[in-house]
């Protein structure tokens, strides 16, 4: 979807590398993370001040090859390397559906997938809080409670494009990723906004032993993005872009396209989202997230995946969730001519 923006704007966030530029592993040897480039970093801390959406001040930045791999870093240095069993990674029901795919994948003796975070009952655990959720978009916050317990905070949706800005985010793991604040997926950088040093510093091994650092070339160009987000802003006169006015409207366009058609085909059903006062724009507002998360109310549509395969509309399942058969989850942010050809669908199903 944000392909058309930078199209229009390209020029802008353009960057050219040299042959000699970015050959070493090393990027400030003086940083905890020290293969972060800093002109990535200060764009990072430019950009969240800017839309106010994370608390930056005393946190450590952690960049990874997108948050999945920041995912993977964050379960290894909040699990403890003694413990005889491995500790319970959770989400509440629905989830996003790579957790437990990527928690269990190595059989890790470290962490193991337990589940749905409303059925777990332990004290020793780390819970994974996605907020805007994907797939469902509604806020979340954590289920448990315990002074033994872990928490990872993934905000890869909370961005003005898809939610109201309430408040900084401010927990001790956050999780970013320039797929979805930007559009960028094939650029692979995420980054985390860590607040306990050594937490940071073994989330920063992991990488290093993982990849042995992230792609300074990829760095450098989401650097040069975030700047051409935050210049479209800050200093309007020189860059008239406004990249989360252009998401949020194509946002809130499709989800009216998308309720209508629900209401007209009456076989389907949405979450109903509050509105919220955004701080980033001064407007209240509904969010628009990133997914449809639909159910198939129809008796003949149990399988609601599988249902709306029959015409040629690909869906996640929400078995794959850890919700039921009548659930799945449709993607909004395909490219317009796609978007236009899913609602054409929707209104062929009698």
């Amino acid at each position: 979807m944000f392909e058309s923006f930078w199209r229009a704007n390209g020029e802008e966030a353009t960057i050219v590398i040299p042959g000699w530029q970015t050959m070493s592993y090393f990027s400030d040897v003086s940083n905890l993370c020290w293969f972060l480039e800093p002109e990535f970093a200060k764009q990072i801390r430019r950009l969240h001040g800017l839309v106010g959406n994370a608390v930056v001040e005393d946190r450590h930045i952690v960049v990874g090859t997108g948050s999945t791999q920041l995912f993977q870093a964050a379960l290894y240095a909040l699990s403890p390397s003694d413990a005889l069993q491995p500790i319970p990674v959770i989400s509440a029901v629905p989830y996003y559906s790579s957790y437990p795919a990527v928690t269990d994948f190595l059989h890790s003796g470290l962490f193991r997938w337990a589940g749905d975070a409303n059925a777990f009952q332990g004290e020793n655990y780390i819970e994974l809080v996605c907020s805007p959720n994907n797939p469902d978009g509604f806020m979340k916050q954590a289920v448990l409670k315990s002074d033994t317990g872990k928490t990872i905070h993934d905000l890869a949706y909370y961005w003005p494009q898809y939610t109201a800005i309430s408040s900084p985010a401010n927990h001790d793991i956050m999780l970013f990723t320039a797929s979805k604040s930007t559009g960028h997926a094939g650029t692979r950088v995420g980054w985390a906004l860590v607040k306990d040093q050594e937490i940071a510093k073994r989330m920063t091994k992991y990488i290093e032993l993982n990849s042995l650092g992230v792609s300074k070339d990829s760095q450098l160009r989401a650097a040069k993005i975030l700047k051409v987000i935050s210049d479209g802003y800050e200093f309007p006169n020189s860059i008239d872009a406004k990249f989360f006015d252009f998401g949020r409207n194509h946002m809130r366009n499709r989800w009216e396209r998308l309720r209508e058609v629900v209401r007209e085909t009456g076989i389907f059903s949405l979450p109903e989202f509050p509105s919220e006062d955004c701080s980033f724009t001064g407007d209240r507002t509904s969010s628009f997230p990133a997914f449809a998360w639909v159910k198939c109310e129809w008796e003949n549509a149990q399988d609601c995946a599988a249902f709306l395969k029959s015409y040629n509309i690909l869906t996640r399942s929400g078995k794959h969730f850890g919700a039921g058969l009548n659930y799945a989850r449709v993607s909004m942010l395909d490219r317009d001519e796609t978007f236009d050809v899913f609602i054409q669908r929707l209104y062929s199903i009698k």
